[in-house]
């Protein structure tokens, strides 16, 4: 990929074991690491981004969090194909 960005991370020599481990015990290669730790961040964001919205929303009721997504669901589908997942 010519996007990719070049990180230097520091990690404890436990993690470090741990998870080359890990990966050795699946049979992934040591370039699988970066899509290891891409992979790991990424779920990390959803989450959070997850748990940050659930407690904004926390006293809104159920069906006014409903109807919003509703909306959002049958404005995607009136759009039809014009917005394609990109992947």
């Amino acid at each position: 990929m010519e996007d990719d960005i070049r990180w230097t991370v520091k990690v404890s020599r436990d993690t470090d074991i741990a998870l080359r481990s890990f990966l050795a015990q699946r049979g992934l290669r040591k370039g699988e690491l970066s899509k290891f730790v891409e992979r790991a961040v990424r779920k990390e964001v959803l989450t959070q981004t997850t748990a940050a919205l659930k407690a904004r929303n926390q006293d809104v009721p159920y069906a006014r969090l409903q109807a919003i997504v509703d909306e959002a669901v049958a404005k995607i589908r009136s759009e039809g194909g014009s917005r394609r997942r990109r992947g």
